[in-house]
């Protein structure tokens, strides 16, 4: 499927998809918490990081391939979990499995898919698994034994979800699912709730505080951890405490996140938060990051401030909802493009390379980055 208007960045995706989309699902996908403070300050921050380019390096040889939970990845980067992609396609998250196939990158696969995780794992995209703390424990041990078997590399646990943000877009439209689309994953009685419509506030939200257990504690974690044998990742983290105690726990990877700006408004922004969880967990488990991607420069701020990768989230909604298959896939080659453009530039040949580059950034802080020894 050939696109309406062939975009050159990310942000015209948005305004390509926005315009097609209906309001309520555009707001759905675009709208944060409260007042949209951390969501605003998300990009405001990732703006306001500067790089130091090094220059006289030999980047001819250029590329961004790297490794993500130990297994090789051609960029940096993992599609984040989002639910219900069949809101903007019908082919949902089948599409956005053969995108991130076709890209190189894993796809993490969300509890609130709207297609089963069976059925997207057999696309053959590298796959991880988002997992919430349900209050139906048999759900959960059933979960992650189903990702075991169809082969997922990870189990993604959000920890900042004990109910859902006060997305007051979503309240004012009243938001429900439409009929067709489902959290697959679940019984269908928990879609029937995110599919009625109720005198005021959104039926999704009613469905996630019906659903989940706002109980999750460390002690869960170290269940799951004991649970299986997969790499576990915790999404969610802005503290470095928490950071510290999720490695003690034998966490594999942290996501630094403050969920796009959709759970606690006043959220510092997650970019801000980063260097910190890097330096409290040090080597001990690998750390990504999440919350208002945009650019293959935002990747790169986020490589040199202590990311190993980072994780995709709206712009790949966009994407799906402007071409299906092929508008995701647009959407991963543009960044990828960019990427390779901002690490050459930046005298960086390797992922490795931006790991070393200094950042400094505005307002409230500054010299976010340790800053090497010249060699």
């Amino acid at each position: 499927m050939s696109l309406p208007e062939q975009p050159v960045c990310l942000d015209d995706v948005e305004r390509l998809a926005a315009a097609v989309l209906p309001a309520a699902v555009r707001d759905f996908i675009a709208g944060g918490s409260g007042n949209e403070l951390t969501l605003d300050a998300n990009r405001a921050a990732l703006d306001g990081v500067h790089l130091v380019p090094r220059v006289l390096r030999d980047v001819s040889d250029c590329t961004a391939e790297t490794t993500l939970l130990g297994r090789p990845a051609a960029l940096p980067m993992a599609v984040a979990p989002m639910a219900y992609h069949r809101l903007v396609h019908p082919d949902g998250e089948l599409a956005t499995a053969r995108a991130a196939r076709r890209a190189g990158i894993p796809v993490t696969v969300g509890t609130l898919s709207s297609l089963p995780l069976a059925r997207i794992a057999a696309e053959g995209a590298r796959t991880w698994f988002q997992l919430y703390w349900l209050r139906d424990r048999q759900k959960v041990s059933d979960l992650v034994k189903e990702a075991e078997e169809v082969g997922c590399e990870a189990v993604m646990l959000t920890v900042d979800v004990p109910w859902m943000g006060n997305r007051l877009r979503d309240v004012r439209n009243g938001f429900v699912l439409p009929e067709d689309v489902v959290a697959a994953n679940l019984s269908g009685g928990a879609s029937a709730t995110a599919r009625t419509a109720r005198a005021a506030g959104s039926a999704v939200a009613a469905h996630t505080r019906e659903a989940l257990d706002s109980a999750l504690s460390w002690r869960d974690v170290e269940e799951i951890r004991s649970r299986t044998g997969l790499p576990l990742v915790l999404k969610g983290i802005l503290d470095p405490r928490d950071a510290r105690r999720a490695a003690d726990c034998g966490v594999d990877a942290l996501v630094v996140s403050n969920h796009g700006g959709r759970q606690l408004d006043g959220a510092v922004p997650a970019i801000a938060a980063l260097p910190g969880i890097r330096d409290a967990v040090g080597g001990h488990c690998e750390v990504l990051f999440d919350s208002g991607v945009r650019s293959g420069t935002d990747v790169l701020k986020a490589l040199a401030l202590g990311a190993s990768g980072v994780l995709l989230g709206r712009p790949v909604l966009w994407g799906l909802a402007l071409g299906g298959e092929s508008g995701a896939t647009t959407v991963l080659r543009l960044l990828a493009e960019e990427l390779h453009t901002a690490l050459g530039l930046a005298g960086c040949g390797r992922v490795t390379d931006a790991q070393g580059l200094r950042a400094f950034g505005s307002a409230a802080f500054t010299a976010l980055s340790p800053q090497p020894a010249v060699p």
